[in-house]
C-alpha cells in the first residue's frame, strides 16, 4: 500500500483509542438525561445505539423520516444492476430492542434556546442534549434554470430510494449506443468518490448489455477523489467507454434543458439519453433554519465533542457537518456517531471528554471484482479541529494487481455487511 500505516494497523489504533478511554463503565454509570437524535442514517443510528449500550441511564429518542432506511452506500450497485433495492433497506427494529425510542415522525424545527425539537406531528420534545444528523439537502438555486422538479426527468439519485430506481430504469431502457451523462458538483458534497464509482458500475452494466454506449462525466471540478485509481480501472475494464470532462474544459453549467436532455456549458453542449444531474449541496434545511450553519452552508463543530459552534448542547455529525479533514462518508458518519455518543455520555456524567482517534475508509467498486480505497486516521488538535494524523492514510496501491483489486472488492462487501449489521442488525 502507498501509506505509511497499513489499514490493519490503523484499525488497531482506532479500536484501541475508542475501546480504552471511552468504554470505561464507571465513567458512564452516573450518566442520565434525555438525548434526541435527529436522523436515522449511519450517523444517527450509530449515535443512538452506542448511547444505549454505554450509558443505559440516558433515554434516547431517534426521529426518522420512514420506517426503513435505504443506504446511499451500495446504492450504486442497485443502479448498476448488481443488487436489489431490498438489499440496501433496513428497519429500526434492532434499535428498538435495545431501548431506543424510534419515532417515525421527522423533526421539522430545532429550538436550541428552548432545548426543544418540533416534530411533523406537531409534538414538541425537550432534550438535555440533541444530536443532529440530518444529512444533506440540494441547492437547486445554484443550478441554471431548473428547480427540484427536474429530478423527475434528470434523477440525482443522491438520496437513495425512488431516485435510485428511476436512474437504474432509465439506464436499462437506454437505446443501443446511447449516452449517459453524470454531472457531479464542485466540493464539498456527500461521498466525494461516489459519482466515479457510479460511472464505473454503469459502465460495467453497459459493457454487458449495451457495449457501444458511452458515459460522460461533465464535472464541476478539475480533480476528484481516487482519480488515478479510477482512471486506471476504466482503461483496463472499459476502454473508450468513460470520458472525464473537467471543469476547465467546459467552463461550468450555463443552461439545462431537461426536456431535450441537454446540458449547455460555457464552452460546449452535451446531449444524452440519460442525465444524472447531481446538484450542489448543503447541510439539511433543519440545520440551516436552526442557525447551526452560521453564515455558511455547513455546520462547524468542535472536533472533540461534535458540539455545534453555533448552539450549546447541540451536536452535529455526518454529512451536515464540516469535520476538519474527515470526508463526508457513511464510514465517517458511523465513527462520528460513536465518538459523539461517548462524549455526550461523559458530559452528562459531569466529566470532561478525552481525545481519541477516528478512522475513515472509503471503498469504491470499479467492477464487482475490482475494488479501490482511500483511508485516513484523524484526531482532534489543540484547536479542537479534526486533523489527519501525520504518517497515516493513503490510497490503494497503484498498478496492475488483480488479486489486490479482488481483495479490495471483498473488503468493500465485508465492510458494508459489517457496518449495517452493527447499526441495524439484531
Amino acid at each position: 500500500m502507498t501509506r505509511d500505516l497499513t489499514r490493519r494497523q490503523a484499525i488497531g489504533i482506532t479500536g484501541a483509542a475508542l475501546g480504552s478511554p471511552f468504554l470505561a463503565a464507571p465513567l458512564y454509570a452516573q450518566s442520565s438525561g434525555h438525548v434526541v437524535v435527529i436522523g436515522g442514517g449511519f450517523g444517527g443510528a450509530s449515535a443512538a445505539r452506542t448511547l444505549r449500550r454505554v450509558a443505559p441511564g440516558i433515554s434516547v429518542t431517534l426521529l426518522v423520516d420512514a420506517a426503513e432506511f435505504t443506504t446511499c452506500p451500495f446504492s450504486n450497485l442497485v443502479i448498476g444492476g448488481l443488487r436489489d433495492i431490498s438489499d440496501i433497506r433496513f428497519s429500526y427494529d434492532a434499535l428498538r430492542s435495545e431501548g431506543v425510542d424510534v419515532r417515525v415522525d421527522p423533526a421539522t424545527a430545532l429550538d436550541p434556546a428552548a432545548r426543544e425539537v418540533v416534530l411533523q406531528s406537531g409534538d414538541r420534545l425537550s432534550y438535555d442534549r440533541a444530536i443532529v444528523s440530518p444529512g444533506i439537502d440540494f441547492r437547486w438555486d445554484a443550478l441554471p434554470g431548473v428547480s427540484a422538479d427536474v429530478a423527475e426527468t434528470l434523477p440525482h439519485a443522491w438520496k437513495a430510494g425512488a431516485q435510485t430506481l428511476l436512474l437504474r430504469d432509465q439506464i436499462q431502457a437506454m437505446p443501443e449506443g446511447g449516452t449517459v451523462i453524470i454531472a457531479p458538483p464542485d466540493n464539498p458534497f456527500r461521498c466525494p468518490p461516489g459519482p466515479y464509482e457510479r460511472a464505473s458500475l454503469i459502465a460495467h452494466y453497459l459493457s454487458q448489455h449495451n457495449p457501444t454506449a458511452k458515459v460522460l462525466i461533465v464535472d464541476g471540478k478539475d480533480k476528484f477523489s481516487k482519480q488515478g485509481l479510477f482512471m486506471a480501472g476504466w482503461q483496463a475494464l472499459y476502454p473508450g467507454m468513460i470520458s472525464f470532462i473537467p471543469f476547465a474544459e467546459h467552463g461550468g453549467l450555463k443552461e439545462i434543458d431537461a426536456g431535450a436532455k441537454r446540458i449547455d456549458t460555457y464552452f460546449e453542449s452535451f446531449s444524452a439519453d440519460v442525465i444524472n444531474l447531481i446538484p450542489p449541496q448543503s447541510a439539511a434545511s433543519i440545520a440551516l433554519e436552526a442557525g447551526l450553519t452560521g453564515t455558511g452552508m455547513w455546520c462547524e463543530i468542535d472536533g472533540l465533542t461534535f458540539e455545534s459552534r453555533e448552539a450549546e448542547n447541540v451536536h452535529v455529525i455526518g454529512d451536515a457537518a464540516i469535520v476538519g479533514d474527515m470526508p463526508k462518508s457513511g464510514f465517517s458518519a458511523a465513527t462520528q456517531g460513536k465518538v459523539c455518543a461517548h462524549a455526550i455520555a461523559t458530559l452528562l456524567a459531569g466529566n470532561a471528554p478525552e481525545r481519541g482517534y477516528l478512522m475513515n475508509t472509503c471503498y469504491s467498486l470499479v467492477a464487482p471484482d475490482y475494488g479501490i480505497s482511500v483511508a485516513g486516521v484523524y484526531q482532534s488538535d489543540d484547536d479542537n479541529r479534526l486533523s489527519s494524523l501525520p504518517g497515516t492514510g493513503g490510497t490503494s496501491e497503484a498498478g496492475d494487481h488483480p488479486q489486490l483489486r479482488r481483495d479490495e472488492a471483498d473488503y468493500a462487501r465485508g465492510w458494508y455487511a459489517s457496518i449495517t449489521q452493527e447499526l441495524f442488525g439484531a
